[in-house]
């Protein structure tokens, strides 16, 4: 009844979303000041800027400098558009505001530690899968000090799709019935859980990337769970293994 158990990390166990939402609407307050003659909105930006981010990280994936590069490109997208003289002072300022996100404190989501005790303590094998800059990832579990439950079960990725978890799965020898997936996105956790025949939990978030929204088109072949706070995960588990036990 031991299960292998994968968390991912970022608006699973600590915040992450909000920081990347506070950043884009103070790009937003930029560019509609400087595009005010042109009657820009913020809907009209924010918009641009979520179409020109996705397509960046379906490219390069979750590179730390797509972010405010992602601010540039849409700037450079306005200043075309609107024949206003782009400006290397404002393209500074748009990268070192993008690059900003990287610099928030790190928050854990309420009860991380008392779910991953509980799971732990209930003789399940942790680990942690998450996509991103590896230096900046890093960086957040070691403030979180998370190794204490994952120990050296931590994988990065760059790309996290389901060819990154199909290799993981494979290294690790894992049993995929035994095995569950735990995250926020759509794209990036639950799809591929389902494509590789895990268990999964679909951790819903209030604000969530519009990037990780997808419908949900795969069949399980285990449990499928849809969760909206962190201290459900064990109970759910533990319920679904002693109905199939």
């Amino acid at each position: 009844m031991k299960q292998q158990i994968l968390f991912d990390l970022d608006d699973t166990l600590i915040y992450c979303n909000k920081y990347f939402h506070l950043i884009q609407d103070q790009f937003a307050d930029l560019m509609t000041t400087w595009f005010a003659y042109a009657g820009l909105t913020r809907e009209a930006v924010l918009e641009k800027h979520a179409e020109i981010d996705i397509a960046g990280v379906q490219l390069v994936g979750f590179q730390s400098e797509h972010f405010p590069q992602s601010f540039v490109d849409t700037y450079r997208h306005y200043s075309n558009l609107f024949g206003r003289p782009r400006s290397e002072e404002e393209e500074r300022h748009l990268w070192q505001l993008g690059l900003s996100v990287y610099e928030q404190e790190i928050e854990a989501y309420p009860h991380m530690n008392e779910t991953l005790d509980n799971l732990a303590q209930s003789g399940h094998r942790l680990h942690l899968y998450t996509g991103g800059d590896p230096v900046i990832q890093r960086r957040k579990i070691e403030q979180m000090n998370l190794e204490r439950y994952f120990e050296d079960r931590i994988y990065i990725r760059m790309h996290k799709n389901t060819d990154a978890l199909k290799e993981i799965l494979r290294d690790g020898r894992f049993d995929v019935d035994r095995t569950w997936m735990i995250g926020n996105s759509v794209r990036t956790d639950v799809l591929p859980a389902l494509a590789c025949g895990l268990n999964a939990i679909y951790l819903k978030q209030e604000l969530e990337w519009v990037y990780n929204v997808l419908p949900i088109d795969a069949s399980p072949q285990g449990a499928f769970l849809t969760l909206s706070a962190l201290p459900q995960v064990p109970p759910a588990i533990a319920g679904y293994l002693s109905g199939n036990g």
